[in-house]
């Protein structure tokens, strides 16, 4: 269903908003959409909301928990403010999680267990939200996918990540750490430094207050840790091609760049087993 416009969605989505876990869907162009919501729906999510920019024309084809409404990409608070109006509306406890069009979601045993599987061990352990990671995707030539996409021919980094302490107004941040690498590091002079995390809190359950900041971190700091004190948590990986699009798209860096591969790049597997061995998500206590 197709609602015109943000005020209308919250008005008479909240029966929508009643079936979780739900999926956000931030599209700001046309590439990979059907991609993106296929993938999403093989993961269990009982609904999704696609937030469109208004020159994006969506498939005709989509499930009927499938909802649209327009979202213009470039005006402030482009994601914070639309997010933060439905999680307002969901019903408290309901799991969510927000990306981007050419953006996937990966968990530990993804191909097997849905993500409310994942989400109902994750509550179990007492966690409100999971700390995921980013992973750079893009294709690996350039000449022949000019805007760097390609899933038959995604690579991305084996190495090249790190962490450093999130510093608050006391010192670092307890079971907080801002995590950096693929795209955003290797090509940083391109790449303002507010945006070079790659980390981001996209699984979450809702509350009364809760609040997206533009960081992507939540008002509540003990949602953006990456593990509860006594041990460590499931983590998930978001595998994108929105940085290597943006880097290619964008007239400034696309001459500068020919390729980007070198010698830590390996062809994406699209395969959860992939990225619990690079390190780029783990499983915790879930087997």
């Amino acid at each position: 269903m197709h609602y015109p416009d943000i005020d209308s969605f919250v008005k008479a989505g909240k029966a929508v908003l009643d079936r979780g876990p739900i999926a956000a869907i931030f599209v700001e162009d046309d590439i990979e959409i059907a991609s993106t919501v296929e993938h999403h729906v093989k993961c269990g999510f009982q609904t999704l909301v696609l937030l469109t920019a208004p020159t994006v024309e969506l498939p005709g084809d989509l499930p009927d928990f499938v909802h649209s409404l327009p979202n213009d990409p470039h005006r402030d608070e482009a994601i914070c403010d639309p997010l933060n109006r439905i999680v307002a509306a969901a019903p408290a406890g309901t799991w969510m999680y927000y990306g981007y069009n050419a953006e996937y979601l990966f968990y530990p045993f993804c191909e097997d267990r849905t993500v409310g599987e994942m989400l109902a061990f994750h509550a179990e352990e007492r966690r409100d939200a999971m700390v995921t990671f980013v992973v750079d995707l893009y294709a690996d030539d350039l000449d022949t996918y000019p805007n760097a996409v390609a899933c038959d021919r995604a690579h991305l980094d084996r190495a090249g990540y790190f962490a450093l302490s999130r510093n608050g107004e006391h010192g670092p941040k307890e079971r907080q750490l801002d995590f950096f690498g693929g795209l955003r590091w290797r090509f940083e002079e391109h790449v303002p430094k507010d945006r070079r995390k790659i980390d981001r809190v996209s699984l979450f359950r809702t509350k009364p207050g809760l609040r997206l900041r533009p960081d992507f971190t939540f008002n509540d700091e003990e949602y953006n840790t990456f593990s509860c004190p006594w041990h460590h948590n499931l983590t998930a990986a978001v595998c994108s091609f929105r940085t290597a699009k943006a880097l290619k798209l964008n007239p400034g860096s696309s001459p500068e760049i020919r390729s980007f591969g070198w010698f830590n790049s390996t062809p994406f597997e699209w395969s959860s087993q992939q990225l619990m061995d690079l390190g780029l998500m783990e499983p915790g206590q879930w087997f």
